[in-house]
């Protein structure tokens, strides 16, 4: 028989009993972190897929790029498709080259100068694509934790409303408010800890992906440079 009691404030502090036995307030945390918990998972396995996909295509590039297939052929077979990383820089700075060349180009700095601008360009966009989204992680990472002690705060607060109303210290009344106190903040260190290790690895991740997509850039761009040199000594 004494026992029982036991037992049934076992059944009152599970994690499902302590949720409905909250207040609006700490509800209302709870939910708001499960949430941006479950949208930090998302993005996690949205940009661990994106960055495995953009390695792939970055491979096949450079397979294609220098098998010694000419510049002219891999043009067209890119620019009517849609191109990420390396090729959409690529495409980038044969569309100025072209258009260049057509309009009767007479300035080799000026030229170049426009060809690297177009390739900055397309780097840009492409890095901001890679680290889209990361910010949120960086800000759940940071912010979480503090939302989860906000929660315990109230829990607690309710914990001592408790005690003052029943004018008792007994663990029974005081257990529910402290028990929901400490699940606000495990569920808040529960968003925060993937959140800060995803976003620091895919940080990295997008960091190397963009120093490879600017090596390219500045190979594409002397030789470029070279072939622009080629044709002014031509003309001459």
């Amino acid at each position: 028989m004494e026992n029982l009691p036991l037992a049934q404030t076992g059944a009152e502090l599970s994690i499902w009993a302590l949720f409905w036995q909250a207040g609006w307030v700490v509800k209302l945390v709870m939910l708001g972190l499960l949430g941006a918990s479950v949208w930090t998972w998302a993005i996690i396995v949205d940009k661990l897929v994106a960055y495995n996909r953009m390695r792939a295509a970055l491979n096949r590039f450079e397979q294609i790029f220098w098998s010694g297939q000419s510049l002219e052929e891999l043009y067209r077979n890119l620019s009517d498709r849609k191109t990420t990383g390396m090729s959409a820089i690529f495409v980038a700075a044969m569309k100025e080259w072209k258009k260049s060349f057509e309009k009767g180009a007479k300035s080799p700095l000026a030229l170049q100068t426009r060809i690297d601008k177009a390739m900055d360009l397309a780097l840009t966009r492409e890095m901001e694509r890679l680290e889209g989204r990361l910010g949120f992680l960086a800000t759940i990472g940071s912010a979480a934790p503090f939302i989860g002690l906000f929660g315990t705060v109230v829990g607690i607060m309710t914990s001592f409303q408790a005690i003052a109303g029943s004018k008792s210290t007994n663990l029974a009344v005081v257990a529910p408010g402290i028990a929901e106190a400490l699940l606000a903040t495990a569920i808040g260190l529960l968003a925060a800890i993937p959140a800060v290790i995803a976003y620091n690895k895919l940080s990295s991740d997008a960091g190397k992906i963009g120093m490879r997509m600017e090596g390219f850039s500045d190979e594409f761009s002397a030789i470029l440079s070279r072939q622009i040199d080629e044709k002014v000594a031509q003309r001459a």
